[in-house]
């Protein structure tokens, strides 16, 4: 998947709509602590074994699917809406669709958020109190608790409270937040009557985990600074990624066919020149080479690499061909030619 794509069609948008964040207001508060108190009394009827664990075993041992059996196939597919994977999958494409189109991560994060505290609340619950389910319970009027069980709270009821309550709380109008409202209550009540009617949880399960669920949608606002800062870091590694991905860009490439200069280092051609503008060159003297004739010396010459160039050699050098050379003889030089003898080209040539 392209990411760069899809944030540049994020920038597309010139001005990101206003999306009001829900405030823990009194009447929010007031809410929160009620729920609170109504989630500790639950857990504490169970704990007890007061009424409330007899009203579970009565609704058990009454069998609902026994007595209306044509409900089962459809409240079969009716539970999976309290499923997490599902629900989180459907819940996260839409939430998505509006981070797109809104140009913001705040509903992705906050769904994400609202998971990640279901799993760690509702989780250590269900494994300290241990509850078994009806199907696994082995004595008749007990509450099963702490027994290896993983039933208490409801995770299908308290995952249904979550995900759909969460369209209702990301909503940008107070008539959509009314009508989500409505539409998630319908939900996660049917969900949690669903596995009761199923035999999978107790009535108390169910209880307890709309309470769980409910105090995670109130809680939200507590976090929304810290999603809004893990926003403003997304976007920051955004930014600086996209930058480098600019100056690789455009930095040039290299010619096709050269190797790079840094794998083979050459030496500049003036470096030469100026290590030998330091001081002369020295003509190398060998034994006995004072008989020889100047063109021998400058041979030498020639052979320590010397900087020259054409019109140079032109200058310093007599071509010489079989026949000899063409400039005259010199009496200093070379002495008095003798009769009869043609003159002996110079050595070195």
């Amino acid at each position: 998947m392209r990411t760069d794509r899809i944030f540049a069609r994020l920038d597309r948008e010139p001005e990101p709509p206003k999306i009001e964040i829900p405030g823990m207001s009194r009447t929010r508060t007031a809410i929160f602590g009620s729920t609170l108190a109504f989630y500790i009394a639950i857990v504490w009827a169970v704990l007890i074994t007061s009424w409330l664990v007899a009203l579970d075993w009565k609704i058990m041992l009454f069998r609902p699917y026994e007595q209306w059996p044509e409900l089962h196939a459809f409240l079969d597919y009716f539970v999976v809406l309290g499923q997490r994977g599902p629900t989180a999958v459907m819940v996260a494409a839409w939430l998505g669709w509006r981070s797109w189109r809104q140009h913001t991560l705040r509903p992705l994060l906050t769904l994400g958020a609202s998971l990640l505290l279901l799993n760690v609340t509702v989780g250590a619950v269900k494994l300290g109190l241990g509850r078994r389910g009806p199907h696994y319970a082995t004595e008749i009027g007990s509450a099963e608790m702490f027994a290896g069980g993983d039933i208490f709270p409801s995770g299908h009821t308290a995952n249904a409270v979550v995900t759909w309550g969460i369209l209702a709380y990301m909503a940008t109008t107070p008539r959509a937040r009314r009508w989500l409202s409505v539409l998630s209550a319908v939900v996660a009540l049917g969900v949690g009557a669903t596995t009761v009617y199923l035999g999978t949880h107790w009535v108390s399960d169910v209880l307890l985990g709309w309470a769980a669920g409910l105090l995670i949608l109130l809680s939200l606002p507590w976090f929304e600074p810290l999603i809004g800062r893990t926003e403003a870091w997304i976007f920051t590694v955004r930014e600086a990624w996209r930058d480098r991905r600019r100056l690789g860009a455009a930095r040039p490439a290299p010619a096709g066919g050269r190797l790079s200069p840094g794998l083979f280092p050459q030496r500049h051609p003036t470096a030469r020149s100026a290590t030998q503008a330091d001081g002369p060159a020295r003509e190398p003297v060998a034994a006995g080479s004072a008989g020889r004739s100047p063109g021998g010396a400058r041979a030498a010459v020639h052979l320590t690499q010397r900087p020259h160039t054409a019109h140079a050699a032109r200058s310093e050098r007599t071509p010489v061909t079989p026949a000899g050379s063409r400039r005259p003889p010199h009496a200093d030089r070379t002495g008095a030619a003798r009769p009869g003898t043609s003159p002996r080209p110079v050595a070195g040539g």
